[in-house]
């Protein structure tokens, strides 16, 4: 199964900044990978992990801005139709979505 995070923090003050930022590497630490600018998703093998990535994030959360978490599975997560306007070679548009690639 999967965590999905979607997040709208505000950036409008250095410390809504530096809230953004922490929350953000957060994420990345914990092991979270970027599907769009707000949209990370991580996976969890069991429900247990689940609830325990959930309470981490309630944990982590900035003091304000909206995050929104949600829970599929790993046959959903494949269907996922991407949209693109031109082709990106850094979208893994296949069921191989779960290898873990660098960035150059």
């Amino acid at each position: 199964m999967r965590t999905m995070v979607f997040f709208d923090l505000p950036t409008d003050t250095a410390e809504d900044k530096r809230d953004y930022t922490r929350f953000r590497k957060f994420l990345i630490k914990d092991g979270f990978m970027m599907l769009q600018y707000s949209v990370y998703t991580k996976l969890a093998i069991n429900k247990t992990v689940a609830k325990q990535i959930r309470n981490r994030l309630e944990q982590n959360k900035p003091k304000s801005g909206n995050i929104a978490v949600m829970e599929i599975t790993e046959k959903q997560f494949a269907n996922i139709e991407w949209i693109l306007g031109r082709k990106q070679s850094n979208i893994l548009d296949t069921a191989d979505r779960l290898t873990i690639y660098d960035e150059e």
